[in-house]
């Protein structure tokens, strides 16, 4: 392969919670790589993705929402989301119709001192009229000087390879960084981990998806079978008893969804087996934040 010929660069996917930013970098890549729900903050890590084309390769990063709430573990989340700025070729500012323009003006001041082209990404155009559309593209278009402003859809696909064209055009002579068959550097044991959060996140309610953390302990995989032992974590006795629900039947609902999330991304059976434990305020502990992953 002649690196004069082959484009490759890094990307990243910012903006504040809840924007679609997940689904946008499982659009681009083609493939589940990070957990979508309904509610904000559900990114919690910086996930990689990797897309390759004939003559490209394009590294996507996704990132946690960014927002101002100064908890400790809010802030390791914008921490991870800011580092990124100075590590990548192009940066993908994800807004989309609802309107919180503190917050985007809070991230575009982080970005005035960044040469590193930036793209802003309407996001969710399939809820939009064209009108709206150009509405927004317009108060941005006044904010700030973007290189492409380009309204997409990852739920439908709409505009997506006139994205990753754009993207191209900004990315330098380059390596293959990955293998052509790696789509992310995230390990089994997370993207389980994660896939298990996202049930839970999905049926539980109030504070319990926020203050969730799920470990794999034991994983063992086999040519037909994958064997996993994992943990829920929680902050309180009384969201024990939500998570488990009467009977069990909430720890079962979550299992089964999940096995069959885990199954259809791994292409293999699966044994799941899932406890939950009370770690008291754990997203305050420094130690328990980095026994989570999240240090």
């Amino acid at each position: 392969m002649n690196d004069k010929t082959f484009e490759s660069g890094f990307v990243s996917i910012i903006g504040r919670p809840n924007v679609g930013k997940s689904a946008l970098l499982n659009r681009l890549v083609g493939q589940k790589l990070a957990i979508t729900t309904n509610k904000p903050q559900t990114t919690r890590n910086r996930i990689l993705g990797v897309k390759n084309l004939e003559d490209c390769q394009i590294v996507f990063l996704d990132t946690p929402g960014i927002h101002k709430k100064e908890t400790k573990f809010n802030q390791y989340m914008t921490k991870i989301a800011l580092i990124s700025y100075h590590e990548v070729d192009v940066i993908l500012l994800v807004i989309d119709n609802e309107k919180e323009e503190e917050i985007d003006t809070f991230i575009l001041d982080k970005l005035k001192k960044i040469d590193t082209p930036l793209f802003l990404v309407i996001n969710k155009i399939d809820l939009l009229k064209k009108e709206d559309v150009s509405a927004i593209e317009k108060v941005y278009r006044d904010c700030h000087s973007f290189k492409r402003i380009l309204p997409v859809s990852a739920l439908t696909g709409e505009n997506i390879d006139a994205l990753l064209k754009e993207i191209k055009k900004e990315l330098p002579p380059g390596p293959m960084y990955f293998p052509d068959d790696m789509l992310t550097d995230r390990s089994e044991s997370f993207m389980m981990a994660e896939l298990i959060r996202e049930k839970i996140i999905i049926h539980t309610k109030q504070e319990i998806p926020y203050s969730i953390a799920v470990v794999v302990d034991e994983l063992e995989i086999e040519d037909a079978l994958i064997r996993v032992k994992a943990v829920i974590y929680v902050e309180k006795d009384s969201q024990k008893g939500i998570i488990i629900g009467k009977g069990g039947k909430m720890l079962k609902r979550i299992g089964q969804e999940a096995r069959k999330s885990i199954e259809d991304l791994f292409g293999s059976k699966l044994y799941l087996g899932l406890w939950v434990k009370v770690r008291k305020d754990w997203r305050k502990d420094d130690k328990s934040l980095k026994e989570f992953g999240y240090y």
